[in-house]
């Protein structure tokens, strides 16, 4: 199979890859080998014109991202940035100008750019969309801002996966008050590989109504195998409409991946110099792997710095305000998730926040 080839008239269009870079050219080949489909090769933007808008999605290296962007090229959706550790950073001028969706940074996003050629190949994009979100600092809050999202995703009618990518964090089924119910935790599925069939994975997860979780378990679990992330975001993708992540602070491979899947990222920071400082340190790492991060300050009696303040100090969007709700630990200890209620300062964020995550499939519907 010559993976080069063009793409020819009346033919299915292929995804193209833009990059003067012979090392990384043979990384993306071998891994669109590995997803079983053929892709269009351009060495520079000018070979790109032609297949630009017709291609399902491209892939940029970060050779060309500026070239591609003064080059006058369409406007369009789709568009994923290819770089490794170590490398310049990208030009992000040139990255919001190209409309870049995903920065895929290898080695760790082989496994997510492979789902994503086999999407191709098997003429079945996947629906679901990821959110990523990170605490700037511990206990800033962001493993109730996920739960929240997850809950009122449900509550909108949305098929959603909480999925938990922290391994010090207790697990994500605590802040739901679903220790209880029965189900796979990540500890059963570190040995996935490959895909994993939707309706079985979301079946056998804990969950109610149309919210699952993939939650950690109180068993001494160190990390999360890379390969088994990407099973369950590709399941995920498939049979949800939303997939919530909860990452950790310190990411490993493993939530990597995930970050560098998500469309967004709401990094959570408290509203105080010294976890304003954490946060930018975390902020560093989660910006190159998903460029459309914004702050969601943790609200509090006395805050020693505005949230507009922590927003500016980070260079960073700010989104909404996290609620310091008093009454929450309660309602936790009582089984009572999150936004469970639909109203408040904390659902209302969420339902923000979700506001224009409509799933692709139904966009496409309509």
């Amino acid at each position: 199979m010559d993976l080069r080839t063009r793409t020819t008239t009346g033919a299915r269009p292929r995804p193209l890859i833009v990059t003067s870079d012979a090392t990384l050219l043979d990384d993306l080949l071998r891994l669109a080998a590995a997803g079983s489909v053929e892709v269009t090769v351009a060495p520079d933007p000018r070979s790109a014109i032609s297949d630009w808008n017709a291609a399902p999605f491209v892939l940029v290296g970060v050779d060309s991202v500026q070239r591609c962007a003064t080059a006058e090229l369409s406007t369009r959706t789709a568009v994923i940035l290819v770089t490794r550790p170590g490398r310049p950073d990208p030009p992000w001028r040139s990255a919001e100008k190209l409309r870049i969706e995903h920065v895929a940074v290898l080695p760790e996003a082989e496994a997510w750019l492979v789902d994503r050629f086999a999407d191709h190949a098997a003429g079945s994009p996947s629906r679901g969309r990821v959110v990523g979100v990170v605490g700037g600092s511990g206990g800033a809050g962001a493993s109730v801002l996920a739960a929240g999202l997850a809950v009122s995703a449900r509550r909108r009618d949305l098929d959603t996966l909480l999925v938990d990518g922290d391994p010090l964090g207790g697990g994500v089924d605590l802040v739901l008050g679903w220790e209880r119910l029965a189900g796979v935790r990540w500890p059963d599925l570190v040995d996935a590989r490959g895909r994993v069939s939707p309706p079985a994975l979301v079946q056998a997860l804990p969950g109610a109504g149309s919210l699952a979780v993939l939650s950690f378990d109180r068993t001494e679990l160190r990390g999360v195998p890379p390969e088994a992330m990407a099973a369950a975001l590709d399941a995920g993708r498939r049979g949800r409409d939303l997939i919530v992540v909860d990452l950790p602070r310190h990411f490993d491979d493993a939530s990597l991946l995930a970050l560098t899947a998500a469309e967004r990222c709401y990094l959570v920071v408290a509203a105080e110099p010294r976890a304003c400082a954490a946060a930018a340190r975390v902020a560093a790492v989660a910006v190159r792997h998903c460029p459309a991060l914004s702050v969601v300050v943790r609200a509090s009696a006395r805050p020693s710095i505005r949230p507009p303040e922590v927003a500016a100090a980070l260079n960073l969007p700010l989104v909404g305000l996290l609620p310091d709700d008093r009454d929450l630990p309660r309602s936790m200890a009582a089984g009572r998730p999150p936004a469970a209620g639909g109203r408040g300062p904390l659902a209302d964020l969420c339902h923000r926040l979700l506001a224009d995550m409509t799933p692709r499939h139904r966009a496409a519907a309509r």
